[in-house]
């Protein structure tokens, strides 16, 4: 039986990925619409190279409703000395570009959560195509990649840098050095309820050092979030050796997700009230949020129990949950 035939992406840079110096320009993927009969989505993209050192790749608005990490790399890409760099720094403030201008979490074109689109496909939808440009184009280039994300419009977290807990633990060590070198007030090793189709778990599958966050939420920025993501990524390249510079080290706490008893999920519709804050420090069994009923008065709210003792690390952020929601995670602390 023949292999399959792989397509050729139909993305193409505006920039040269292998030159030096600065670029500014545009990764180009044709998008026929209503209203741009042969138009395209122009995805942002900076190159910044100096000799022929380690490549990082640094990105944001995997989701589009998280702006931490967009702030912190538009500002990136304009500010960094290409004279202290040594390697390549490749910058996409805003991956799923559809999503980032309308402000969602996927993708207002075809729905996609870039997030769980990869490897993707150059056929597919306009997501999958630009997740497939990432994975055979982009991927391959990097030594160390840092992903930003936060809550989005519905989550909330303590700031922190996370990495993956591996098969391979000299793999999962280089990420867990690389995310004491980010610095963040909270450092996890990380466990995903879903992995299947993440950007995370291709990163990690060809072997790269990959360092993903969580900085607030709420689907909008704090000045002290903002100031965490641009002082994490450069020292996320100085720790590469791809920036010149000593690392501007803080205090971090280690949280641990061990099962998914970490997560807590409504049953019932309702009115959300946080029982802790942000931080709290929670004992397994204690309530930590009450969905009341909002049909009718006089009915008892809903209880939601922690399964673990350790800390509120992340929480719902709108007022009104639905079953299936997310309404907790509770980190352990080292």
């Amino acid at each position: 039986m023949q292999s399959e035939i792989l397509r050729p992406s139909p993305i193409t840079p505006t920039v040269d990925l292998d030159k030096q110096g600065v670029q500014h320009g545009f990764l180009r993927l044709p998008y026929s619409r209503d209203d741009s009969a042969w138009g395209s989505v122009m995805i942002p993209i900076a190159v910044i190279r100096n000799g022929n050192g380690p490549t990082a790749l640094l990105t944001g608005g995997n989701h589009g409703d998280e702006y931490e990490g967009p702030i912190a790399l538009f500002d990136l890409a304009r500010t960094l000395d290409v004279g202290n760099v040594s390697g390549t720094v490749i910058i996409v403030p805003a991956m799923n570009y559809p999503a980032f201008r309308a402000g969602t979490r996927t993708s207002p074109i075809d729905k996609g959560n870039m997030n769980r689109s990869y490897p993707g496909k150059p056929d597919g939808t306009v997501t999958q195509k630009i997740a497939d440009y990432f994975t055979r184009e982009l991927l391959p280039r990097a030594d160390v990649v840092l992903d930003f994300h936060s809550g989005g419009r519905t989550l909330d977290f303590v700031p922190f840098a996370a990495a993956h807990i591996l098969p391979d633990k000299v793999q999962e060590a280089k990420g867990f050095d690389a995310v004491t070198a980010f610095s963040a007030p909270w450092s996890m090793r990380m466990l995903e309820i879903d992995a299947v189709g993440m950007y995370d778990t291709t990163v990690e599958e060809m072997g790269k050092v990959f360092v993903t966050t969580e900085l607030g939420g709420g689907g909008t920025a704090r000045a002290e979030t903002v100031a965490i993501a641009k002082r994490g990524a450069m020292n996320v390249l100085r720790h590469a050796g791809i920036v010149s510079g000593k690392i501007d080290h803080r205090d971090t706490r280690w949280l641990d997700m061990p099962s998914g008893d970490c997560f807590s999920f409504a049953e019932d519709e309702g009115l959300i009230e946080t029982m802790v804050d942000l931080g709290d420090s929670v004992k397994e069994g204690q309530v930590i949020a009450r969905i009341h009923p909002i049909g009718r008065t006089g009915v008892a709210p809903a209880e939601i129990r922690t399964k673990l003792t350790g800390l509120l690390a992340a929480r719902h952020f709108p007022g009104l949950v639905k079953p299936g929601d997310c309404v907790a995670v509770v980190g352990t602390v080292d």
